[in-house]
């Protein structure tokens, strides 16, 4: 076995995302050498505008029991938390026909056991690299507060909240007083709260992946800049990358492209079931009017508090690489914020859609690809690549450096 450390062994790192860059970082800490190449500079993409939660509860897939009966409004309703338009549908068959499978009971436990353990001591692992790459003070660690508008809204995340807490995370449930005592600008609406106290906040992703690519270079990380259109296997066995003309060679690859990684997986036969996983966020200016991040739970929308003032994110609208953003999606987070938080100011708002690469079940694919050698994948964390990112990186430098 050539191990990545020795001389004239090389790994390529394709994408810089947070996933990405986090794998080239623990590589080129664990002594390979390293080219990360993405066509934007690092973090320029859907880590960007994420919602900034480090989210280890996150143990609940997106296909729960009784998810065919909300099809017909993720088809129809323009308005759905959760929204397949009508016109992507037979691209997005396979991917949904999965999706449906992986709803079933015994699938759903499988699925959040091995998405426990991918999220274990994720909160400590971003405080350690926060710290080492010289930021610590964008962790924000005062838990996560769901509000609920009554019981009912409650009770339909019974299952989810009982899953969490089968995994062995604790929270509090409060009333409209308690909510109040944690964050006083929630409006009337939410009447109900459960607060996870060990949950944590990165209040700018985007500054957060470019401290560190930053530290990655000066620990002699190499960064290539260019759209990468083919990756092959030359006569030598090596990976060749095909970087917007230029022909880059590597003795390993990982491939970390996020919703992008099927353009360069599927003409070399690696098969995986990734679907984008489209994502909204409306930015205010200012000052946020809380102080952690909140989920407003009735509609699945996540509320930040940023470096540049509130951040308010979420949907899920699978819609494929190609289509425009909906405005209607900015529209219904728009609506939320200013009904959860009076007083709001509108002007010089922005808005941003990105692409979360999603899987059917939820669960990214990590490791080895058996049938090439050398090469990795890293793709598919779906709305929590900022919260798997560290333990994703460790994952696959002990694959890369002749591990498990």
């Amino acid at each position: 076995m050539v191990h990545a450390s020795e001389p004239g062994v090389t790994v390529g790192v394709i994408g810089a995302g947070i996933v990405g860059t986090c794998i080239a970082y623990a590589l080129r800490k664990a002594g390979a050498s390293v080219t990360l190449i993405d066509r934007g500079q690092p973090g320029n993409g859907c880590s960007f505008g994420n919602s900034g939660a480090i989210s280890p509860s996150s143990v609940v897939p997106l296909a729960l029991p009784g998810v065919v009966a909300r099809v017909p409004a993720m088809l129809v309703d323009r308005d759905s938390p959760l929204r397949l338009p009508l016109q992507y549908l037979p691209r997005a068959a396979p991917w949904l026909l999965a999706f449906l499978a992986s709803a079933r009971p015994s699938r759903v436990t499988a699925i959040a056991d091995r998405l426990s353990a991918l999220h274990a001591n994720a909160v400590e692992r971003h405080a350690a690299l926060a710290s080492e790459t010289g930021v610590p003070e964008l962790l924000l660690r005062r838990g996560h507060l769901h509000v609920y508008p009554d019981k009912a809204s409650l009770e339909k995340d019974a299952t989810a909240w009982r899953m969490r807490n089968a995994h062995g995370f604790n929270f509090e449930t409060l009333d409209r007083a308690g909510i109040r005592v944690l964050e006083p600008a929630i409006g009337e609406r939410y009447r109900i709260g459960v607060f996870i106290a060990d949950q944590a906040t990165i209040v700018n992703p985007f500054r957060y992946v470019q401290a560190i690519a930053d530290t990655y270079r000066q620990r002699g990380g190499k960064f290539h800049r260019g759209d990468v259109q083919t990756i092959s296997r030359d006569g030598d066995g090596r990976w060749q990358v095909n970087a917007a003309g230029e022909r880059l060679i590597f003795t390993n690859l990982v491939v970390a492209a996020g919703a992008w990684s099927r353009k360069l997986l599927d003409p070399i036969g690696v098969r995986v079931a990734l679907e984008s996983q489209r994502g909204y966020h409306v930015q205010y200016r200012g000052n946020a009017p809380i102080s952690r991040t909140v989920v407003l739970a009735d509609r699945k929308i996540f509320a930040t508090p940023m470096e540049e003032g509130l951040r308010v994110g979420g949907t899920v609208e699978i819609a494929g690489l190609d289509a425009p953003p909906d405005p209607r999606r900015t529209q219904l987070l728009s609506r939320a914020a200013h009904e959860a938080f009076a007083g709001l100011d509108a002007s010089g708002a922005t808005t941003w859609m990105g692409h979360r690469p999603c899987m059917p079940d939820s669960v990214p694919v990590i490791g080895a690809v058996d049938a090439h050698a050398r090469l990795f994948l890293a793709v598919g964390h779906g709305h929590l690549g900022l919260t798997d990112a560290p333990h994703t990186a460790e994952r696959v430098t002990r694959a890369v450096m002749g591990g498990a």
